[in-house]
């Protein structure tokens, strides 16, 4: 797998700086509709707890997969809650805004079609192949495997909704008309390159389009074609794609990734989940599923920890805050993504668990974020009847509520040690 590194075209060191004067960015990983889910949660819960700035007037947006679905909303001027109201909850107030979980999992029926197709003349090639050839019966198989579907759902239902979404009033389809820079990122199928979508060259390739290739997982989704070339997942070559922000010359960057792996030696002492689901003790236990996202999550994450210590390394004036799912918490690694109201559970917790991870972070957060004019919201984060999609349990008594602020500051300290150390 290819490491997290720069070098992607730079973004023009002209593009738009916003009133405040400060180069922020926000890079967004993919994950699917999981990492929808999560990425969603996450900024309604970094939006509210952050005062001196807003996610809707940022210097630039990276997005790949998933990620370059919010990343397209939020440059369109979709608040975070926007976001939440049409993918998580279905009540935005405007109906075109809405977006199904169905719309994921409509099967490819035209290129299951296309590869019907082509299963005659297949067939006499792997025939005559193996009749007149020794050893060919493998070769054989080959031939008839080009007969396989490269996806099996199709994205242009998602492509479609989301040219709806973009051509609302007051938001565009082209790149060209934004007023913050907005990179989606694919792999070119034949090159193996990246293809940055919304970069000079690039820019005039319609949003929407942009989007369903970089979200075009290979064996889930067929390939897009776009002018010609075929194109799929951008996180086949990197996890972020920071670079492209990065070198416009940021001061902070923000990137949230949904895909961690998960730490199952730290889950045995709750047996079930929060939907009622029984916890797995060992990943093994899960069968091959688990296992190839265990294994998936784990490749993913060490490329973006290696790209990471990259870019401290070539952009030394950019702070950059990660933020990601913990690896001890299940729920989002046991996740069934496409139903409603598990859709609405995994969004209240990613939420719920980014506003703990800003408190346990939240002495080393203060002094970076001060660096570029902004400051956490106590009142809003220690807040705790706020909630994302429905009402919030109190703690029952006062001392829950005080052993639960003590974990918190402990998580604190022990970051601040650890960063200090470090």
């Amino acid at each position: 797998m290819a490491r997290e590194q720069p070098g992607l075209d730079a973004a023009s060191p002209s593009a738009a700086r916003p009133a405040h004067g400060r180069r922020i960015g926000l890079a967004l990983a993919g994950g699917g509709p999981l990492g929808a889910i999560y990425e969603i949660g996450a900024l309604c819960a970094l939006q509210e707890s952050m005062d001196g700035v807003d996610f809707n007037d940022l210097s630039g947006y990276v997005g790949v997969s998933a990620g370059g679905f919010i990343a397209a909303g939020l440059a369109n001027g979709m608040t975070p809650r926007d976001l939440c109201s049409a993918f998580i909850l279905n009540d935005s107030i405007r109906r075109e805004d809405l977006i199904s979980p169905s719309m994921f999992i409509r099967p490819a029926w035209g290129e299951y079609a296309r590869r019907v197709a082509r299963v005659p003349g297949l067939f006499v090639q792997a025939s005559l192949r193996f009749l007149f050839k020794r050893r060919a019966l493998l070769s054989a198989f080959e031939i008839l495997g080009r007969a396989l579907p490269t996806g099996l759902l199709s994205g242009a239902p998602l492509e479609a909704q989301i040219r709806r979404v973009l051509s609302a009033p007051g938001r565009s389809n082209d790149f060209r008309t934004l007023k913050r820079k907005l990179v989606l990122v694919a792999t070119d199928l034949d090159s193996g390159g990246s293809a940055p979508f919304g970069q000079p060259g690039w820019d005039h390739v319609p949003i929407s389009q942009a989007v369903a290739a970089s979200a075009a997982l290979p064996g889930l989704f067929p390939p897009v074609q776009i002018n010609g070339r075929w194109y799929v997942d951008g996180a086949l070559k990197k996890t972020l794609h920071a670079s492209v922000l990065l070198d416009m010359g940021l001061d902070l960057l923000f990137c949230l990734n949904p895909l961690v792996p998960f730490d199952a030696t730290h889950a045995s002492r709750h047996r079930v989940l929060s939907s009622g689901d029984p916890r797995i003790p060992h990943i093994v236990d899960g069968g091959l599923p688990v296992v190839l996202s265990q294994t998936f999550r784990s490749l993913i994450h060490s490329r973006l920890e290696l790209g990471l210590k990259g870019y401290q390394g070539s952009h030394p004036h950019t702070d950059i805050e990660l933020f990601e799912p913990d690896q001890r918490d299940p729920e989002m690694f046991l996740a069934n993504t496409f139903g409603y109201a598990q859709r609405r559970a995994l969004a209240e917790h990613a939420y719920q668990r980014t506003r703990a991870d800003l408190r346990s972070r939240r002495s080393t957060l203060t002094v970076t974020l001060a660096r570029h004019g902004i400051r956490l919201n106590d009142a809003v984060l220690d807040d705790p009847q706020l909630t994302l999609v429905g009402r919030k349990r109190r703690l029952r008594t006062r001392a829950a509520r005080t052993l639960h602020r003590l974990d918190e500051v402990l998580n604190d300290l022990d970051a601040a040690l650890a960063e200090r150390g470090a």
